[in-house]
């Protein structure tokens, strides 16, 4: 018998339609066929993958109505904000099919023999990324479009010529399923078999767990939680063949506010980070979890109006009674101890489905246990309020790897050593702005040092991220006819290249 289980409206706690639960047969089936697909050599076809990107681009536009009415349902995040995500899902996927037309997935190298060459004479080497096989894509409960089923993961895997599946969040089942058809049809509609992409439906470890375990399985991408991401990384390790797992496991985003910046736009600066813990619940992993603000009267009256902004703000809906009941758990620990207090007086929402109100709590930053750098996946903030600039960099030096860093100062503030120590542990390091929105470009860098990621040097979001996906191979002295054509002498793909040193 068929198991199954329900979405749930987190706006009333309702159940919504039921959805069959994947089977271990429909994993097998999968990693079997993508496997196929990957020996083929199907998604070589650079035309055939920039087709297959932008056609699903076009697809998910089309089907945008209907996506957002489900997606709204399942997650209680509001319209505009999915609608946004649904045009960044699709951008992004247009933006790696650019990629695939200029090659640089390829990053191709022609180095011509040079038979006088000092010590020893240069052979022919010709170099380039070719695509590492099936990849498995985790879906993450608080994008459901841009990091889910047609995601940043999955986008730029297929980019890389990686056929992929997809574990679907069981917080947005019937999102991910109309998703899924449309990047079938858009596999379809580009010649390519149906091997290439696919999609299971799961609530259960399970499935997940036979993904990664599964030989035909090369790499994971995963958008999650710690407990979660690290879970993946360590059974992928005790693989007798280990595979990269890039987990993005979540981050507190520190901010440090200067006495400068309070004193020229302190209500500026609380409106901005008001809206970048509250907004959408402060269920995105760019949110910021501890801001350290000075000691005295402008830092005094910076928290009440913080904390009253907060205070005013309405509940919040958390995207699954699991997180709601983590999150409530985590500030009873906050709140319990001796060195933090409260600095709003909002009660405690009583209504229908899965609430948390905004909220912000203090503490002196020379008492900054370890257990205050806990992340806190929802519209919480915690002030560490600092005496001296040795105090801060003290705070600092205790903060593990983060997604962002932020510093607010003025023009004139002597900030070298809090740039150096926000940059030793953070991917990204913002100025004068707030850590929420991450731009899909070339230079973005999404990602940062354990355990904010298991792979440091990788971004999941922007142009790059293609490179997960991919390994090296040169090939030298090696007669023509055999080379692929990204490293053909006459480029016949009419991609970018580097010849001889010089990028061509």
């Amino acid at each position: 018998m068929a198991l199954t289980f329900n979405s749930v409206d987190p706006r009333t706690g309702e159940a919504g339609p039921s959805f069959t639960e994947a089977t271990p047969e429909d994993v097998r089936a999968a990693v079997a066929a993508a496997a196929a697909v990957h020996r083929s050599g199907a998604l070589r076809d650079r035309a055939k993958r920039a087709a297959l990107l932008r056609g699903a681009a076009a697809r998910l536009r089309a089907a945008g109505d209907e996506i957002v009415a489900v997606a709204e349902a399942e997650t209680g995040l509001p319209e505009p904000r999915l609608r946004s995500e649904l045009e960044r899902t699709a951008g992004q996927l247009e933006a790696f099919a650019a990629i695939v037309d200029a090659g640089d997935d390829a990053e191709a190298i022609i180095d011509h023999p040079d038979p006088d060459a000092v010590p020893i004479p240069k052979p022919d080497v010709r170099r380039m990324q070719v695509p590492l096989g099936p990849v498995a894509v985790f879906g993450a409960s608080n994008f459901p479009l841009a990091f889910s089923t047609a995601g940043g993961d999955t986008a730029s895997a297929l980019a890389a010529g990686c056929p992929v599946i997809v574990k679907g969040h069981p917080s947005h089942p019937g999102t991910g399923e109309i998703v899924a058809r449309e990047l079938r049809a858009a596999v379809a509609d580009a010649g390519l078999p149906d091997g290439t992409f696919a999609n299971l439906t799961a609530a259960g470890v399970e499935v997940g767990e036979a993904l990664v375990d599964a030989p035909e399985v090369a790499a994971v991408g995963f958008t999650g939680s710690f407990n979660g991401g690290k879970a993946i990384f360590d059974r992928a390790a005790r693989r007798p063949a280990p595979i990269p797992v890039y987990a993005e496991m979540g981050s507190i985003n520190p901010i440090v506010v200067t006495e400068a910046a309070l004193r020229a736009r302190a209500e500026k600066i609380a409106d901005g980070l008001t809206a970048s813990v509250a907004n959408f619940g402060g269920q995105l992993c760019t949110k910021p979890g501890v801001v350290f603000v000075p000691v005295g009267e402008q830092g005094d009256a910076f928290a009440a109006d913080l904390a009253a902004r907060l205070d005013a703000a309405a509940p919040s809906v958390l995207l699954n009674e699991r997180l709601r009941d983590a999150l409530r758990d985590a500030v009873d620990r906050l709140a319990a101890r001796p060195e933090v207090r409260a600095l709003g007086e909002a009660p405690a929402p009583d209504g229908p489905g899965f609430r948390h109100q905004p909220a912000a709590y203090e503490a002196p930053a020379d008492a900054a246990a370890d257990e205050l750098f806990e992340e806190h996946f929802g519209p919480v903030v915690l002030l560490l309020r600092h005496r001296s600039r040795e105090e801060l960099l003290a705070a600092l030096e205790r903060i593990e790897g983060q997604l962002s860093g932020t510093l607010l100062a003025e023009p004139g503030d002597d900030v070298d050593d809090i740039v150096s120590a926000l940059a030793a542990r953070a991917g990204r390091v913002v100025f004068d702005g707030f850590p929420t929105g991450v731009a899909v470009t070339y230079g973005m860098h999404h990602g940062g040092p354990f355990p904010a990621t298991t792979s440091p040097p990788h971004t999941s979001v922007g142009m790059t991220a293609v490179h997960r996906f991919t390994r090296p191979v040169a090939f030298q002295d090696a007669p023509e006819h055999v080379l692929p054509p990204e490293l053909r002498e006459d480029n016949p793909l009419g991609i970018r290249r580097r010849v001889d040193s010089v990028p061509s």
